[in-house]
């Protein structure tokens, strides 16, 4: 395959080799922008070892990509759809999601509900990951983010780390999976201490020009900050 770009070749190269990727899933991963995507979500020292090392998961941020790619779905971007629709497609395709999410994901369940002062509430998809040895929550939100949300999946988090979590694990993650996110709401919302997330998703793969010109500015204003 031919990639002009040195170091997101390595990546592709090193992470086929150790995931032992199909061609389908490799032409998938390249068509997505994966090397992109992950990229865009690190520091510069960490976008080189992405083509020294392939994709490394040693902290909760390691698992994040902008954004996380759906179109193996089948959705189309314009339809209207449910939360439980895209929850549906998700299962019906979860090999694929898996792949698109990353190494070390255990799918667990859906819809796990938990019951206190005789309420229930329901988290979309619980998944495991082995490398980090923590639970991770994924709620999905099909409209723009909002503050209540974030403390929904901050109640689901403390939940599992009180009273799912063993002693030996790591604390649990939350993701928000949405269709829009903004940043300064999270950054308000949560405290700086907080293991939540919000991802936005994309029912269709990204512009892969357009990923590459946003990486190639931002590691040259890292740059020109650092000089």
């Amino acid at each position: 395959m031919r990639i002009p770009d040195a170091n997101a070749r390595s990546f592709y190269e090193i992470e086929c080799a150790k995931q032992n990727w199909s061609v389908r899933w490799l032409q998938r991963q390249v068509n997505s922008s994966l090397y992109e995507r992950l990229a865009l979500s690190k520091d510069k020292s960490e976008v080189l070892r992405l083509a020294q090392e392939g994709q490394t998961i040693e902290k909760p941020t390691d698992i994040l990509k902008n954004p996380i790619t759906l179109e193996f779905l089948g959705l189309k971007p314009e339809a209207v759809y449910s939360e439980t629709k895209l929850e549906s497609a998700i299962i019906d395709k979860m090999q694929e999601f898996l792949l698109e999410m990353g190494k070390g994901f255990l799918f667990e369940k859906r819809q796990r509900r938990f019951t206190f002062d005789e309420d229930n509430y329901y988290v979309d998809l619980i998944f495991y990951n082995r490398l980090l040895q923590c639970y991770v929550l994924i709620d999905l939100k099909i409209d723009k983010l909002t503050h209540q949300d974030l403390g929904q999946m901050q109640m689901y988090v403390n939940y599992y780390d009180r009273y799912v979590k063993q002693e030996f694990e790591k604390p649990t993650i939350g993701i928000l999976l949405c269709k829009e996110k903004k940043d300064a709401l999270i950054k308000l919302t949560l405290p700086e201490n907080a293991n939540i997330y919000a991802a936005e998703y994309a029912l269709y793969l990204p512009d892969k020009t357009e990923l590459q010109n946003k990486l190639k500015a931002w590691i040259e204003e890292f740059e020109e900050n650092e000089n």
